[in-house]
């Protein structure tokens, strides 16, 4: 009797481990992919920060060291000075990419922004990190003009695996012609850079539509389904969620 006692206490102990192991796993992982997905989030913020404040201080710094004969600000208050320094050093930054900007949309100025990138493009790390992120912000900003219309979930790369995709459009009449259903074109992009990915037509009533924007499907994509936003599943994944837990 004491024998069996023992052994289950024994086995008690030991589920308890188990389940203590366990618990310090998930808390390990969680806490780990809240480090990736903060990083995610600072890390393009610090740097939008930073190169704002290094251009800002160096505009600032270098009104400063003009000499007080031609100053204008020299018998003004030192406070309206300090604060006329930073206007004006936030003031530089906005305008050199405005400069810039005006610079892409003419001929000439389009050849200079190339032959620069060529160069950086030479440089083995930098140019690579350059080219991922003109793709991706590219992808980003120029998607106001609703070339991804809306998010949708299709089974891919074979059935009983989803892939977030984004319909661009609607079907050729001259494809539609071929079908026996309503088709959509849509575009699957690739992790973590989905500037690449495949075209695909797929049949209207085999898509799930999600309630997400295309900016959050986004978030989704690049971060490989670590940021996900707190969006309510649509109803026919939740009937199957449903159905394969009832069996």
């Amino acid at each position: 009797m004491r024998e069996k006692q023992e052994k289950r206490l024994a086995k008690v102990n030991s589920q308890t481990k188990e389940n203590q192991q366990l618990v310090l796993e998930r808390l390990k992982q969680d806490l780990k992919n809240d480090l990736i997905a903060g990083l995610l989030v600072v890390i393009p913020l610090a740097t939008t920060i930073w190169l704002t404040i290094a251009v800002a201080s160096w505009t600032i710094e270098f009104l400063t060291r003009i000499p007080k004969q031609l100053n204008p600000l020299d018998e003004m208050n030192p406070f309206l000075v300090n604060l006329i320094n930073l206007a004006v050093g936030l003031t530089v930054p906005l305008l050199c990419i405005l400069a810039i900007g005006l610079m892409a949309r003419n001929i000439a100025g389009r050849w200079l922004l190339d032959f620069g990138e060529q160069l950086l493009q030479a440089i083995p790390l930098a140019g690579a990190v350059y080219k991922t992120l003109k793709q991706l912000l590219e992808t980003l900003l120029k998607d106001s003009n609703g070339k991804f219309r809306r998010v949708i979930l299709i089974e891919y790369p074979r059935r009983g695996i989803w892939a977030i995709a984004f319909v661009t459009g609607i079907m050729s009449h001259e494809i539609q012609s071929h079908m026996n259903r309503p088709m959509l074109s849509v575009f699957i992009p690739t992790t973590p850079n989905p500037t690449t990915g495949w075209y695909a037509i797929v049949p209207a009533d085999e898509a799930i539509d999600l309630s997400m924007s295309v900016e959050d499907a986004f978030k989704v994509i690049i971060s490989g389904g670590i940021v996900s936003p707190n969006a309510p599943l649509p109803p026919l994944l939740l009937d199957r969620q449903g159905q394969a837990i009832n069996q």
